[in-house]
């Protein structure tokens, strides 16, 4: 195996420089860190994580924490880890997903304790979230992938549910469709105040407002059960729906079950979005549905971004909001004229 010597005698320079050039402790020209790490690739060397630790007193080891979705990690929430590991590899850290369960601060307590982070990414944040207030307390350094009710000067990165929830109701209303039914995610997700739950809500609520269209949204199912429970409820009381948004995948499921039993056919007879699902997961129900893709990788690579300059003191906190992108699949339809008018 490769050592920092053999590295040294490549690259024509002291050990102390390689040393300098691959752990940050010191100021290296240009052209020599180039041919450093040139020489580091083609000999596969790797500077010891521990050497780097006692050299700088920093392990390069940053902790995304995430609460276990009671369905487990889907495509969609990787793809917000592989983009914060992919952006961290890239700045010389490397990162640990760590679950959370029952009790997110202390865990949050022992991660922190045992010294081996030099900081901490924040997913699935609520609005009045906990781990925030005992983060500052101790003065561990962290930034979030999404944000609280008021993040003040804290880095994050989340996504723009004003625009993304424009983007849907601009895309039914531009079929013909005259009102849109939204379900959220489950009743659970509302009560601890899941950012995301309770921003969309809101803004599903005002954009169909601003559009001037009907809107219903007293629905959380957060299963394929309750999924299709919800949509019978929703025929039910208000049989001139012709659209329906779903934030939960596996309700989505449970909509797609109902509406065939009934015999109804989508998108002729009911256009379906997903909102906040990945295009791929979009591609796996059958018709392929259309869904506000969200930006999944780049925001987990701008959360880790932010909490290295952070680390690093780059400049003043970094508060970035991205829109989902609307995907059209073979969900979209117009309405049907002279459909389920009433109620």
């Amino acid at each position: 195996m490769s050592s920092i010597r053999d590295v040294a005698e490549r690259a024509r320079v002291a050990v102390s420089t390689v040393s300098a050039a691959l752990n940050g402790t010191r100021p290296v020209a240009a052209d020599t860190r180039r041919r450093i790490e040139q020489a580091a690739a083609e000999l596969g060397y790797r500077p010891s994580l521990l050497a780097r630790g006692l050299q700088s007193k920093r392990t390069r080891i940053l902790a995304l924490l995430y609460p276990t979705p009671r369905s487990g990690f889907g495509l969609t929430e990787m793809q917000f880890a592989t983009g914060a590991a992919e952006a961290a590899r890239e700045l010389g850290y490397h990162l640990l997903l760590s679950p959370e369960h029952a009790e997110p601060v202390e865990e949050l307590r022992h991660i922190t304790g045992l010294g081996l982070v030099d900081g901490v990414l924040l997913m699935e944040v609520g609005l009045d979230d906990e781990r925030t207030d005992f983060l500052l307390e101790a003065g561990v350094p962290f930034s979030m992938i999404g944000r609280t009710r008021d993040p003040g000067s804290i880095d994050y990165a989340d996504i723009d549910f004003a625009a993304t929830a424009a983007a849907a109701v601009a895309h039914v209303a531009g079929l013909g469709h005259r009102k849109l039914a939204f379900f959220n995610l489950s009743a659970d997700r509302h009560a601890a105040r899941y950012g995301p739950a309770i921003r969309a809500g809101a803004e599903f609520a005002e954009a169909a407002r601003a559009a001037g269209i009907g809107y219903v949204d007293d629905f959380r199912p957060g299963s394929a059960d309750e999924g299709g429970q919800a949509f019978e409820r929703l025929v039910a009381a208000h049989p001139d729906t012709t659209a329906l948004a779903v934030m939960d995948d596996h309700a989505a499921v449970g909509v797609i079950a109902a509406v065939a039993a009934r015999g109804w056919r989508i998108p002729e007879d009911l256009t379906l979005l997903l909102v906040l699902s990945s295009a791929r997961v979009a591609e796996m129900f059958h018709p392929r549905l259309t869904t506000l893709e969200p930006p999944s990788a780049e925001l987990g690579g701008l959360g880790a971004r932010m909490l290295i300059g952070r680390l690093e003191g780059d400049g003043p906190p970094a508060q970035r909001l991205l829109p989902c992108r609307l995907v059209v699949g073979d969900s979209s339809a117009p309405p049907r004229a002279g459909e389920r008018t009433g109620s």
